[in-house]
C-alpha cells in the first residue's frame, strides 16, 4: 500500500521550496521529512555570518525577492533585513510552512530510500514508508568535506562555528577561498587577527557576471572596507597537501613547499560533500562526477525520484543558490502532477514570477561553484 503520493526528504530552502509548489499544485498524500527542524543548517550558521545575497521586497512588480522559495513571499518584508542571519532565514521558512499548511514530520532521519515497481520504500528513523515519488531535497550543509588532504581532521569546519568570536586562535589560517572561507576571515581580521586565506583558486581575482564562479558584491565590499587589510593575506593558485600537530600549535604544508604555521586547528572551508552521496546508486553520474538527471530533474537511473537543491546541475550550469535552483520547484512539480493528472494552472503564478525554468538554453555557461 502507497502511504503517499509524494515525499520530499528536508525540510530547508529546497525541500520546504518544493513542498510548497506541489501543495500549490493540488497534491493531497504529501508528506516533508526532516531530520531535525525546518531550516536547521540555517538555524545553525555562524552568528556573524549574513546572506551573501540581499533581499528587497519586489513581489508587487512581477519579481520575487531574490532569497524568497515561493512567488508570493519575501524574507525582506517577513524580517526586515536585506542580508539575514540563517537563524533570521529559518524563521522565513517557517512562515511558508504555517502559510501553506505543509506538512512537516520534524525529527524523522531518512536511512535509505529503495526503488520498487509502485514507487520507493523510505527507512526512516519513525519506520517505513512507501511513497509514488520522493524529491531528494536534503541538501548540504550537515556533510562537509573533511578528507581533502592528510591530517583535514585536524581542522575545524566552518560549518561546525557557532561564532567567529569564539575563535581563540591569534593568528588564524582558512583553507578555502570562496565565500564561506573569506566571510570567516573578514570576521577575523576584524577581530584583530592575522589571518592567511589558502585557496588553489584565486576567487578573489575572478571577474565573472556568474556569482557562481566569482565573490560577491557583498564579500568583495566587505574586503575592501576592512579596517586593517594588512591583518588578511590571500594566498591563492596554491593547495594544501598536509595539516599536522606540532609543538606550539599546528603546520600547513602547501604544494609549492611552503610551511605556514598557526597557533590553533586550520578553519576549513573548502565546501561540502553533500547529501546525494547517501543515494548516490538511485541516480548514477557523469563523467564529472554529477547526477544523471532528466531536463525535468528526475532520476535517469530511478524514474520516479527528483532531485531539488545546490546540488542541482544541468550542462554547465550549477544550480547552488536559492535564487537558480527555485527555478525548478515548479519544473518538478509539473512532472509530477502531470502523472497524478492534477491541473497545472494553479503553477502558473511561477512562470509569472519568473520561478519556472524548463528551457535549459541558458544553461549553456561554463561555471562552477
Amino acid at each position: 500500500m502507497i502511504d503517499f503520493d509524494v515525499a520530499v526528504v528536508g525540510a530547508g530552502a529546497a525541500g520546504i521550496g518544493v513542498a510548497a509548489a506541489l501543495a500549490r499544485l493540488g497534491v493531497q498524500k504529501l508528506v516533508v521529512l526532516e531530520r531535525e527542524q525546518v531550516g536547521a543548517s540555517f538555524s545553525r550558521w555562524p552568528r556573524e555570518t549574513r546572506f551573501i545575497s540581499p533581499s528587497f521586497t519586489t513581489n508587487g512588480f512581477g519579481m520575487p525577492d531574490l532569497n524568497a522559495v515561493t512567488p508570493n513571499s519575501s524574507p525582506a518584508f517577513a524580517i526586515r533585513r536585506s542580508h539575514m542571519t540563517g537563524p533570521d532565514y529559518a524563521r522565513y521558512l517557517r512562515g511558508v510552512v504555517d502559510f501553506y499548511k505543509l506538512p512537516i514530520r520534524s525529527g524523522v532521519d531518512v536511512r535509505t530510500v529503495v526503488a520498487g515497481d509502485a514507487g520507493f520504500t523510505l527507512s526512516t528513523s519513525d519506520g517505513e514508508l512507501q511513497s509514488r515519488f520522493v524529491v531528494w531535497a536534503a541538501g548540504e550543509q550537515a556533510y562537509p568535506r573533511r578528507g581533502a588532504f592528510t591530517g583535514a581532521r585536524l581542522c575545524q569546519h566552518t560549518s561546525n562555528v557557532l561564532s567567529y568570536a569564539s575563535i581563540e586562535t591569534r593568528s588564524p589560517i582558512v583553507i578555502g577561498g570562496f565565500e564561506s572561507g573569506i566571510d570567516a576571515a573578514i570576521h577575523l581580521a576584524r577581530m584583530g587577527k592575522g589571518v592567511q586565506v589558502v585557496d588553489r583558486t584565486a576567487w578573489w581575482e575572478i571577474e565573472t557576471d556568474d556569482p557562481s564562479a566569482s565573490l560577491s558584491p557583498f564579500t568583495s565590499e566587505r574586503l575592501a572596507e576592512l579596517p586593517s587589510p594588512s591583518l588578511l593575506k590571500l594566498l591563492g593558485n596554491v593547495g594544501v597537501v598536509a595539516v599536522e600537530l606540532a609543538p606550539r600549535g599546528y603546520l600547513v604544508r602547501l604544494d609549492d613547499g611552503r610551511v605556514l604555521t598557526t597557533d590553533g586547528p586550520p578553519l576549513l572551508a573548502n565546501g561540502f560533500a553533500g547529501s546525494l552521496q547517501m543515494i548516490a546508486p538511485l541516480f548514477g553520474v557523469d563523467e564529472d562526477g554529477r547526477p544523471l538527471l532528466s531536463d525535468m530533474d528526475e532520476s535517469l537511473r530511478s524514474p520516479g525520484l527528483f532531485l531539488c537543491g545546490p546540488q542541482l546541475h544541468h550542462r554547465n550550469q550549477h544550480f547552488c543558490y536559492i535564487y537558480k535552483f527555485r527555478q525548478r520547484f515548479a519544473v518538478v512539480a509539473a512532472a509530477i502532477g502531470m502523472r497524478l493528472n492534477l491541473a497545472l494552472e494553479n503553477l502558473q503564478e511561477y512562470a509569472d514570477a519568473n520561478m519556472w525554468l524548463d528551457d535549459l538554453s541558458c544553461c549553456d555557461i561554463d561555471c562552477s561553484c
